[in-house]
């Protein structure tokens, strides 16, 4: 698929490893899920529930075959049921979930599609208030660049060309 781009297996490894390694309980979205390695990833990790959601339809196929066949594997800790995959746009996916109602949001949409700010709004308005936003893009982000968004860079990593963060909530400020 032209422009389709996996996350890195290191950057993979190093971003679980800063998620920490159980996701029990938590909710999650891969708003531009791609091959789905990351939303997979989480669900693998026991993640509640696990929301993959791709614009384009070739790779959806692709993605509930692989859902399935994971479903049917005998694994030590079976692969959430919860595990839901559609056709769509990011953006408007991510728009249309419940305030603070994920704990997990991946963001990796095409680099050249002018994506990252309205996916990262959409995203914070939908992240818990302990949730964190997993993104992946061409640049470094800032937390001045954040601002806006109401974010802060809790964790980066450079990678050849991919600039890996992990961003939490802004806190709130300091009463009077």
């Amino acid at each position: 698929m032209p422009g389709l781009r996996p996350t890195p297996d290191r950057v993979r490894e190093t971003l679980f490893n800063w998620l920490g390694q159980d996701l029990s309980g938590l909710r999650c979205v891969d708003a531009f899920a791609g091959t789905g390695a990351l939303g997979f990833e989480a669900a693998s990790r026991g993640a509640k529930d696990v929301l993959l959601v791709e614009k384009d339809g070739a790779l959806v196929t692709q993605l509930q075959k692989v859902r399935t066949q994971l479903l049917k594997l005998e694994l030590p800790e079976p692969v959430n049921q919860n595990l839901q995959i559609v056709r769509g746009e990011g953006v408007a996916a991510l728009r249309q979930l419940a305030p603070e109602s994920q704990d997990v949001i991946f963001i990796d949409p095409p680099f050249d599609g002018g994506l990252f700010e309205s996916a990262l709004s959409a995203a914070a308005a939908a992240l818990s208030a302990r949730g964190a936003v997993y993104l992946e893009a061409p640049k470094a982000w800032t937390d001045a660049l954040l601002e806006p968004m109401n974010l802060v860079v809790f964790r980066y990593l450079k990678a050849g060309a991919v600039h890996a963060h992990v961003l939490h909530k802004a806190p709130a400020p300091a009463p009077l």
